[in-house]
């Protein structure tokens, strides 16, 4: 019987079959890199599997053009590291030319869950944007901006406003109905807002016609394709096919996705050493056998074990991610000594970062959309 795994919006759970997903979503496999993106681990270990219409932004790096990378934020907890993953796509692409676009989601987490706009505030400043500048985010060519107020410029909320407005005419109910099945009219304005959010950077009051990529989970393919098909039909603007990548989820400790609103299935890019250490030896799914002896005689699963797959996000050297891989799976290196790996290897990364995360407090002004 064939593994079941759910891949929607609201939900991923199961065993991923990321090649039926390509096949399924129409996606194209990631290949033909550029050395820029070779020498990034997320794209090395095809962590970033996939895409829509990617040739073109590969075009405008090699010509050394202009192109905008746009994500969002959703401040509803902890910034873990399934987090940093995309905050690391991020900076790469802001290296390579892009300028960032980054929305904080507070309209779609009022009207989702009910948290004031003061609480997403918070959260997203003291969860998202220190943690995004400690890693490595310039406040040159990126703007942080919330749904609820877009800019102090008249002229650019005025467009952005209009804009998520006017979408709504070139969208049925029956095709919101199709995307988020128990259909609001909370969603409905929250999905016209995301929609406006990846289509806006084009608008002649921000970056006039320009390729714009979007880098997500399978999960939030839907929203890709709404936004694609709406752009298409509103013929009163000029809109560059947007492009989309697709990376792996980071799994949560017990091999589920990660959720910010269940501790135990994350790190947060602020746990102190203690607390990584008790969640990795409690909590880390392990691909070890159930007794010493049938360990090192039959040899664990690397592929399914999350200490393990967790290394694979934080290592950068492929031959000691080798090693320690074969060890693993010969059985020569025991659950709890991969995990001792894991813990120090993401503790040292954790003493470093939150030592730059209080240093970023200083910088934060610089990185806020005006």
């Amino acid at each position: 019987m064939a593994t079941q795994f759910v891949v929607i919006p609201w939900d991923v759970h199961g065993n991923i079959d990321y090649g039926k997903l390509v096949k399924e979503f129409g996606l194209t496999p990631m290949g033909g890199l550029p050395t820029a993106f070779s020498e990034n681990l997320l794209f090395r270990r095809k962590k970033v599997f996939a895409h829509r219409d990617f040739q073109k932004i590969l075009t405008r790096i090699k010509e050394k053009k202009p192109f905008v990378m746009m994500t969002g934020l959703m401040p509803s907890g902890k910034f873990h590291i399934g987090h940093a993953i995309l905050a690391r796509q991020m900076i790469h692409y802001q290296k390579l030319g892009a300028k960032l676009y980054i929305a904080v989601a507070d309209i779609e987490v009022l009207l989702a869950r009910g948290q004031s706009l003061e609480e997403s505030r918070k959260i997203a400043i003291e969860e998202y944007f220190l943690n995004y500048i400690a890693l490595g985010l310039q406040p040159e060519r990126c703007e942080i901006y919330f749904q609820s107020e877009r800019s102090r410029d008249a002229g650019k909320a005025n467009a952005y406003y209009r804009l998520q407005n006017t979408l709504a005419k070139h969208v049925t109910f029956n095709e919101f109905k199709a995307v988020y099945g128990e259909i609001t009219p909370g969603k409905m304005l929250a999905s016209l807002l995301q929609v406006a959010d990846m289509l806006h950077p084009m608008l002649p009051e921000f970056e006039g016609p320009i390729p714009v990529v979007v880098p997500v989970g399978t999960d939030q393919d839907p929203h890709l394709r709404l936004a694609r098909d709406i752009a298409k039909r509103a013929k009163a603007y000029t809109f560059d096919t947007l492009a989309s990548t697709y990376h792996l989820f980071v799994p949560g400790l017990d091999r589920e996705k990660m959720s910010s609103s269940d501790e135990t299935s994350y790190i947060a890019l602020t746990d102190d050493a203690k607390t990584v250490k008790r969640k990795v030896n409690k909590y880390a799914f392990s691909g070890g056998k159930d007794t010493v002896k049938e360990h090192r005689k039959k040899g664990g699963n690397p592929d399914i074990d999350v200490a393990y797959q967790y290394l694979t996000f934080f290592e950068e050297d492929d031959a000691k991610l080798k090693k320690i891989y074969d060890e693993y799976k010969s059985g020569k290196l025991l659950s709890g000594e991969l995990k001792a790996i894991l813990i120090e290897k993401l503790n040292t990364f954790l003493t470093e970062h939150q030592k730059r995360r209080e240093a970023a407090r200083k910088t934060l002004s610089k990185y806020l959309a005006t």
